[in-house]
């Protein structure tokens, strides 16, 4: 177990170097207080970050606040990685997991405002595998019975996650173990995801489609139907049509090589300190040495903080940011209003006052929800523990990096969370 203080050289490191951040990022607001923030209570913000690392319940983390499409904080706190004695760095590389999902959701909402897939669509129009599903249902005894699907999975269903298909751990699990797909983790995978994709349609979901909201590998099979609508792989897509021209340098499936000390170590909660994690697959994971054949638009991405809250703020902005439009303010209002009723919060305990969109959580009721934030406002995060979201009424735009798994009891999100909400102190002026 890690418990661990900064030394002085650290310390001195954090305050002194300056790293050089990506090509493209925000403008820098010139004070908080020029959109609306409070630069004394960011540096609260500053200070409890520096604490969490400074008592190891995480090795470092990267914090992230924008408002007006300005970058009003961004700071780093703690170690990238311990035993190297690497500190965290503004613009350190992290694995971003289910964050992944935004550019995949992304990515069909283009293919949709292009005519090329519609959200009633079945997805068996793209995947044929599709055509016949079939459900895992408890029977009376301690089995279960399979049974057909009540009616094609749609577009719509995967972006919503109510397609009934859990990452193999429901009624059927046995045969998906069997069938060699459980768990979300691909970057070790020597095959592509498209592969993988197929076996799992002739394999048991765990729910009717569009009965329930079961998160699981909805977005890896639209990552699929991207890339067969296309004609690229989910890579190639990403940057020819999101990353490159939105100038996202860092956000890639795979590291490039010489970038290794860039990436941030995992590290994994434990007795209430941390620990280097072990775990050869989810712990520090394959996303150096490859295989590289495996582009999953459920969770495989890596990206910066600076990278990743570029691309929040273009959807935040309707769509666009510095002359490039991804979609129409219209296409970004239909996936950030509640498309599920009250599934969400019958599926998970944390998750009520909250809906879910076409990719991304929404707030839908902020007494029930009971935590800071607006209704509208929208977002998720990745199995590391990251976090995100972005609120239009606020024009606000926060992100927590960091490599924590599993993460225990933490509760440093919600404290983030409440820390950018007290800085707020006015309405969100544009400089």
């Amino acid at each position: 177990m890690i418990r661990h203080r900064p030394s002085i050289f650290i310390a001195l490191v954090l305050l002194l170097v300056t790293p050089a951040l990506g090509a493209e990022s925000l403008p820098t607001a010139t004070t908080a207080e020029s959109v609306g923030l409070s630069s004394d209570r960011l540096e609260r913000l500053r200070t409890v970050m520096q604490e969490y690392a400074d008592e190891g319940r995480v090795a470092g983390v990267v914090t992230y606040v924008a408002r007006s499409g300005r970058i009003a904080h961004l700071e780093a706190a703690g170690m990238a990685d311990i035993e190297a004695g690497r500190a965290m760095q503004k613009d350190t590389i992290f694995r971003i997991a289910s964050q992944t999902k935004a550019l995949t959701s992304v990515a069909v909402m283009m293919l949709v405002e292009e005519g090329r897939v519609g959200l009633s669509d079945p997805v068996a129009r793209f995947l044929p595998a599709f055509e016949k599903t079939t459900v895992a249902v408890p029977s009376e005894g301690s089995g279960t019975d399979v049974v057909p699907a009540k009616r094609a999975i749609t577009i719509r269903d995967l972006l919503t996650h109510t397609a009934g298909i859990s990452y193999g751990e429901g009624p059927g699990q046995d045969q998906w173990q069997a069938a060699g797909i459980q768990g979300w983790y691909f970057a070790d995978r020597d095959e592509p995801v498209s592969a993988v994709v197929e076996r799992m349609a002739s394999l048991p979901m765990d729910a009717q489609p569009g009965e329930r909201f079961v998160y699981g590998y909805n977005t890896d099979i639209l990552g699929v139907v991207v890339e067969t609508v296309s004609g690229m792989t989910l890579a190639e897509f990403f940057e020819k049509r999101i990353t490159g021209p939105l100038g996202l340098e860092d956000t890639r499936f795979y590291l490039p090589a010489g970038q290794e000390d860039r990436l941030a170590a995992v590290y994994a909660a434990k007795d209430g300190g941390i620990e280097r994690a072990t775990d050869p697959r989810l712990g520090q994971g394959h996303y150096v040495e490859g295989p590289r054949v495996a582009f999953a638009g459920g969770a495989g991405l890596l990206s910066t903080a600076s990278d990743y809250g570029r691309f929040l703020q273009a959807l935040l902005d309707g769509g666009e940011l510095d002359g490039v439009r991804l979609l129409s303010p219209k296409t970004i209002e239909l996936m950030t209003v509640n498309h599920v009723g009250p599934r969400l919060a019958e599926a998970w305990d944390d998750r009520h006052g909250m809906g879910f969109g076409l990719g991304f959580d929404v707030v839908v009721d902020l007494g029930a929800y009971a935590r800071h934030g607006s209704p509208g406002a929208w977002g998720w995060g990745g199995a590391y523990h990251t976090t995100y979201w972005a609120d239009p009424k606020e024009k606000l735009v926060a992100l927590l990096m960091t490599q924590l798994r599993p993460a225990g009891d933490s509760d440093i999100q919600k404290r983030f969370r409440a820390l950018v909400y007290q800085s707020i102190v006015g309405p969100p002026e544009a400089e």
